[in-house]
This record gives structure tokens, C-alpha cells and sequence, in this order.
């Protein structure tokens, strides 16, 4: 590695929804957030709050790396100086020189072009591997040029050059820094507008800026924003397919629905009959061309009780999930490795990431899902390849952690002041006081060290739950204000998983990134944390990686027989994880939930509301 004479700071930052921000010292994550938890809006854009509370670690930063979609003078400027708001951010806060020159001594670099890269990069970086392969499924990526579109089908006759988006990628990867395109699927922004069967043809093209690939261009929907445009079909907001993913298992195969990928020459593409896309953003359901899908609300207020809604959710979910797996051996064999990583949007899919390993340990593939997919990954992911740029080192200084929050070292007096101010009740509490309250029927908050990056909570912002109560999904629902047919997770001590889960030949799955089948005569233990399909998504926990959590969960056990708690995320419907203190406790001010349980500290606050 070369020497590192004085410590090295990096920043990284992802613009776009989920936005949000990570630090290296050294290539070393010290700091990772996403914006929505500080400003409390959920995806919320331009992690402004994020830069702040870097100041907290480092009063400057030798680079910057930026990363969205769209190139960064799309952000806007700063009124009179013009600079960039994020440089200009940069800039009042200290963490860069105002006076360096940006031309023979940059700090700032903008790599908005190469949003599919850095997906790659944080799932390789942090996979542990030498080096692997990437695939990254994403609803839209980068803005990039194309001169090669002269096909009417796809361009005017007058448009020779056109941008399209980036939305699934194969990208080679090997330390230090090698991340090289194979294959690129990018569309066009405008979309096919058909009301045939006609047989549409794909463009094949070639080239990236400094690199060759074999690249598709196409007018149609991707795999994930088809998924997107179900999602919305079913009621949801686009970027919520986890809600389709929740109830796909209510629906059935149905031969009237129109199939939502169909083979057009050497490729299999989403249909555009059926799905019209709409780049960068939206996508939808041609639902007007067809009798089955065409139906309005009748008997029902909720539209997910429709069954033509469902059994589209049930379609997308599986013809998706077996689209990707197809991506996921021809990376494997453009390539030539068996280590495998995935990223991207789609990889937040835990029903399809199960669905891949039979096949893929037939093929002797090993998966990697990194479990910060969505867009904050990114800004992991442009830190650490700025880095591995910067030193050319091949020394992997990241493993797979995810409590990557800010740590929070709350005093007493804190603790107390923050009790008075929504005028709960503090006592000194152990495990056993919280096994209790678990078994009779209490829902029990559970705050403790930095939070967990991603959108899954494992241990440190969670709501913990019996999941021994047969009406444990419908009561958990109604007191987070969530949809009827959400499933919720498990965490389980390591060494007991195989015993109640069918891991398909995995060791452990510490993040929860798979949602897996139990064992036969384990879901009448825990009914609650069941899904109707007869799957969980599951943490297994070390205490290793989760000393105070995992103590919980064994105490649980050595009460009840069971070595499973219920989880899920400490937030109410609609809005993101608490993040500090006075979030956990004015969250259990909004609502039903009255304990809040801090293990670092034996503490026990109870809210208790009318």
C-alpha cells in the first residue's frame, strides 16, 4: 500500500432520492447516513443535514466524490457565488479550501455518470472477495449519451444521437480499482406507445467513454421499473415495491393477465404493450388494453383486496425474480467467476434473492447481496472507489458492517432531559424486565449504539415483538399504521437458524436480505412472523456482531424455548428509522407503543399515552 503520511479524508455523496453520505479515514468507514433519518422525510433528496454532521468527525476532507444521476450542475448554484450547492456547502463548512485550484489540484469530483459503477463498488468493496463480478438492477442510472441510434423503431429519423438511462449492468471487478462494463441494458427516455402485438427489435451497440462493453439499448421497461409500474398499479408509490413484494403471495398464476416479458429477438424485454415506461422517472401499466387488468374498484375500499391487483403482484414478482437470475448467469459466464455480487434496487428484493440460490449452487455461484442497495449505497460505494483510485492499494479495509450510524453517548442528564421533556417514566430495567413485557403482549422499542445503514432494522432501531401470539402480524400493523398483508422479520441467535430455517446451504444471514422457508413444524410456533407463503425474512445474530441484542434474544429463549424475537423497524408507517433519542421517544408519544428499552444503559422508559 503507499504510505500514508497524514490521514487521509474522503466523503462521499449521493444527491438523489435516498441520498445520504459516508466518510473514510484511512479508506476506513467511520461514517455512513442516510439523509431521511436526520431530516425525518422519508427518501428525502440532497443529504445537506448529512454534510453537517461531518464536521463532527473531521474539520476538513482531502476529496469529495459525488454521485447521482444526472450531472451536478442539475443541483443548482449558490446565490451570487454560483458554486455548486453542494461545494458551496463544502465550502462554508470549512471541509474544503476555498482557495484550491480546481483544475490542477481538484477536491471535487462528480462521477453523476457512473451511478451503476459505484452500486458495483459497494458491493464489491464490501463483499470480502478479491474480486468478483457485479450485476446491478436498478430502476434508472445515469444519464448517458449514445450516437449510434439510428433505427427509426427507437429514434426519429433527424435524432442521431439521443441519452438514454443506464438500468442493468455487468460490471467486472478486481482490486484495486478495475470496474469494467461487460454488458450495459440502457433506455431510451421517450417511450413506445403500441396498441399491436408486434414484434419490437432491440439495438445492440457498443462503447462507454474509455471502455468497451456489449451494451443494449432498448425503448423498454426495465426489470425493476417494471416492477415499479405494478407497484403503483397496486396503489403505491413507485419507490415502495416492497409492498408489492409483501403481497405477491396473495395473488395466483392468472392466464388472463398478459405475460410482462416477452422474447424479442435474442433478448427477453418487458413488454411495452403492457408496461410503458416513462425515463427517468415512472413507469406504468397499460391496464386500458386489457379486460383483466382494466377493472374498477367495486366491492372493495382497498384496492390491494382486488384480485386482479394481486395476481399482477404475484406476476411481476415472479417473472422478475426468474429475469434477474438469468442476469446473474450470464455475468457469471461473461466473466468467468463464480463470486458473484448484486446491487441496486432490485436487491432489496429478499423473496427473489431466496428464489436465486437453488439454481446458483447448482451452478457453484457464490452470491454476495449487498444489503445497502438502494441509492445511499452509492454514496458508499463513490467513497470507496475514489479511494482505491487515490492509493491504488489492494488491501480490503471493509468488511461487511452495517452500524455505520453516528454513535450516540448519551449522558444520564441527556437521558433524563429528554424523559422530562415528553414526560415519560425512567427506571432501571434488565433482560428479563423487557421478557416480560414481550410475553404479555407488549411491543418493546429497543435503542441502542449507532444505527443500522440500509433499510433494515437489525437490533439497534427496532421494535421487538413475541412472535409466539397468533395475532401477532395484525396487532403490530395496526399499532404502526401499516398495510394488512406486510410480512415482519425475525432476528435468531446463529447457532439455533437451521434448526427453524431452510438457509439453502448459507451459513448465517446476518442482514436480512433473504426471505427464507421454516423448517416443517415451525410455523405454529411462531405465527406471527410467518408470511402467508410460509417464509420469514430473518437475521441471524452473533453475539460477536450484536453483543446486547443478541443477550436479548438468548434470554428470550431461555424464558420461552423460542430463539427467535420478532423485529421490525422502530418508525411508524411512512416514516423513516429513528436515528436519535428524541425521535425513539416522540415516535412512542404518536402512538400506542409505550416501552422503550436502551440496554447500553439498564434503562426503561415508558411513555404512556390516552
Amino acid at each position: 500500500m503507499n504510505e500514508i503520511k497524514k490521514d487521509l479524508w474522503i466523503m462521499g455523496i449521493s444527491r438523489g432520492h435516498n441520498s445520504g453520505v459516508c466518510l473514510l479515514k484511512n479508506g476506513k468507514i467511520v461514517y455512513a447516513i442516510e439523509e431521511e433519518r436526520l431530516s425525518r422525510k422519508k427518501y428525502d433528496g440532497s443529504p445537506f443535514a448529512s454534510m453537517v454532521k461531518v464536521k463532527e468527525y473531521t474539520d476538513k476532507v482531502d476529496y469529495m466524490f459525488i454521485v447521482h444521476t444526472q450531472p451536478m450542475y442539475t443541483s443548482g448554484t449558490i446565490d451570487f457565488s454560483g458554486d455548486n450547492m453542494y461545494v458551496g456547502l463544502a465550502r462554508k463548512l470549512g471541509l474544503i479550501d476555498q482557495h484550491a485550484d480546481p483544475h490542477n489540484h481538484p477536491q471535487v469530483f462528480d462521477l453523476s455518470h457512473q451511478h451503476h459503477k459505484v452500486h458495483a463498488a459497494c458491493a464489491f468493496y464490501r463483499s470480502g472477495f478479491d474480486e468478483a463480478v457485479a450485476l446491478v438492477v436498478d430502476g434508472c442510472g445515469s444519464e448517458l449519451p449514445y450516437t449510434q441510434v439510428t433505427d427509426p423503431k427507437f429514434a426519429p429519423d433527424d435524432e442521431l444521437s439521443t441519452f438514454s438511462w443506464e438500468i442493468e449492468s455487468i460490471i467486472d471487478c478486481k482490486y484495486p480499482a478495475t470496474l469494467n462494463h461487460l454488458y450495459k441494458h440502457s433506455a431510451s427516455k421517450e417511450p413506445i406507445l403500441t396498441h399491436s402485438n408486434k414484434e419490437q427489435e432491440a439495438e445492440e451497440i457498443y462503447g462507454e467513454i474509455g471502455n468497451t462493453f456489449h451494451g443494449l439499448y432498448t425503448r423498454n421497461a426495465g426489470i425493476t421499473k417494471t416492477y415499479e409500474a405494478v407497484t403503483k398499479y397496486c396503489g403505491f408509490q413507485e419507490i415502495e415495491a416492497g409492498k408489492t413484494m409483501g403481497l405477491f403471495p396473495y395473488g395466483k398464476p392468472n392466464n388472463k393477465i398478459p405475460k410482462l416479458f416477452n422474447k424479442i429477438g435474442d433478448y427477453e424485454l418487458s413488454d411495452p404493450n403492457v408496461i410503458v415506461p416513462y425515463y427517468p422517472r415512472g413507469a406504468v401499466v397499460n391496464a386500458e388494453l386489457f379486460d383483466e387488468l382494466n377493472t374498477k374498484l367495486g366491492t372493495f375500499d382497498d384496492i390491494t383486496l382486488e384480485q386482479n391487483r394481486r395476481d399482477l403482484a404475484y406476476a411481476v414478482q415472479t417473472e422478475t425474480q426468474e429475469q434477474v437470475l438469468k442476469l446473474i448467469l450470464k455475468a457469471s459466464k461473461m466473466s468467468g467467476k463464480k463470486k458473484v455480487v448484486l446491487s441496486g434496487g432490485y436487491a432489496l428484493n429478499c423473496v427473489a434473492n431466496y428464489y436465486f440460490l437453488n439454481r446458483l449452487n447448482q451452478e457453484g455461484i457464490e452470491l454476495y447481496v449487498e444489503p445497502i442497495s438502494n441509492d445511499s449505497g452509492t454514496a458508499i460505494g463513490v467513497a470507496l472507489f475514489g479511494f482505491y483510485n487515490l492509493t491504488e492499494t489492494s488491501d480490503k479495509l471493509n468488511g461487511r458492517e452495517i452500524y455505520l450510524g453516528q454513535k450516540y453517548n448519551y449522558t444520564a442528564d441527556e437521558i433524563n432531559s429528554v424523559t422530562k421533556k415528553y414526560n415519560a417514566e425512567i427506571k432501571d430495567a434488565t433482560d428479563d424486565d423487557v421478557i416480560d413485557l414481550m410475553t404479555s403482549k407488549n411491543i418493546v422499542s429497543c435503542f441502542q449504539g449507532r444505527s443500522e445503514a440500509g433499510p433494515r432494522a437489525l437490533g439497534n432501531r427496532s421494535l421487538m415483538f413475541d412472535p409466539t401470539f397468533k395475532d401477532g402480524k395484525d396487532y403490530v400493523n395496526e399499532i404502526k399504521h401499516r398495510e394488512y398483508f406486510r410480512p415482519f422479520a425475525g432476528s435468531i441467535l446463529a447457532e439455533d437458524v437451521h434448526e427453524w430455517f431452510d438457509l439453502r446451504g448459507m451459513d448465517d444471514t446476518p442482514h436480512m436480505m433473504y426471505a427464507v422457508n421454516c423448517q416443517p413444524g415451525i410455523e405454529e410456533k411462531i405465527p406471527a412472523i410467518i408470511h402467508v407463503d410460509g417464509t420469514c425474512r430473518i437475521q441471524t445474530v452473533t453475539e460477536e456482531e450484536n453483543p446486547l441484542y443478541y443477550r436479548i434474544i438468548k434470554a428470550f429463549k431461555e424464558r420461552t424455548g423460542v430463539p427467535i424475537i420478532f423485529n421490525t423497524s422502530f418508525n411508524l408507517g411512512g416514516e423513516p428509522l429513528v436515528e436519535t433519542l428524541d425521535d425513539a421517544l416522540r415516535t412512542l408519544s404518536d402512538s400506542k407503543i409505550e416501552y422503550l428499552y436502551l440496554p447500553e444503559h439498564g434503562k426503561l422508559i415508558t411513555v404512556k399515552n390516552c
